[in-house]
Parts: C-alpha cells; sequence; structure tokens
C-alpha cells in the first residue's frame, strides 16, 4: 500500500515549520498502523525528499512506550509483521489536532 498519498504530501507541513505551535494545537494529516499489532503512527509533518515524517507512536511494546518521534516512510514500507502484512494507511482517517488523538496527555 502507498502510504504517503499525494493529498497527504500536500496537507502536511514540512519538518520544524510548526515547532512554535503548541503541541495539543499540531495537526495530525495521516495515521498509519499494523493490522495485526497495536503499533499505530500520526503524522504531522513530512519531508518529502526525504521521506521522513515526525508524529506520534503508539508503540507495540505499550503505553509506558508512546513517544514523539521521526521515522522514514521507507521503514515503514518495508515492515512485514504477521501473516507477512505491511503497514497500512487508515483511508478513513480525518486529520485532526493531536489534542483529539492523544487527549490524556492534555489533561491538568
Amino acid at each position: 500500500m502507498k502510504l504517503i498519498t499525494k493529498a497527504i504530501e500536500k496537507a502536511a507541513p514540512a519538518l520544524y515549520t510548526d515547532e512554535d505551535q503548541a503541541l495539543e494545537d499540531k495537526q495530525v494529516v495521516a495515521k498509519f498502523f499494523d493490522p495485526t499489532g497495536r503499533f499505530t503512527y500520526y503524522m504531522m509533518e513530512y519531508d518529502p525528499e526525504e521521506r521522513m515524517a515526525f508524529g506520534w507512536c503508539v508503540s507495540p511494546l505499550g503505553p509506558d512506550c508512546d513517544e514523539l518521534g521521526y521515522m522514514t516512510i521507507d521503514e515503514m514500507e518495508e515492515v512485514k509483521g504477521r501473516f507477512g502484512l505491511g503497514i497500512e494507511r487508515d483511508q478513513s482517517f480525518t486529520p485532526r489536532p493531536f489534542r483529539d488523538i492523544a487527549p490524556d496527555l492534555f489533561r491538568n
């Protein structure tokens, strides 16, 4: 499956361009997931030349390992999980602010 479409590439801000924006206000533009596991990646920024993304990773190791970070799209496309299935793009995902993805991070 093609993870980055033209629409996603167009919607995603370039890496580091919105560093002054509050994290909870950053727009999540795409969601990728392992159909046979817990791994989910919410992309907020993207560099099409390097094929590098920045976003929130819901770790397969458990919630204590969830984190913000960088990942290359090439790495995601190489992953083969159970049954030989790769990482997929959630085709029904609607972009939304990060606060809607991980609300527990922003509760006082």
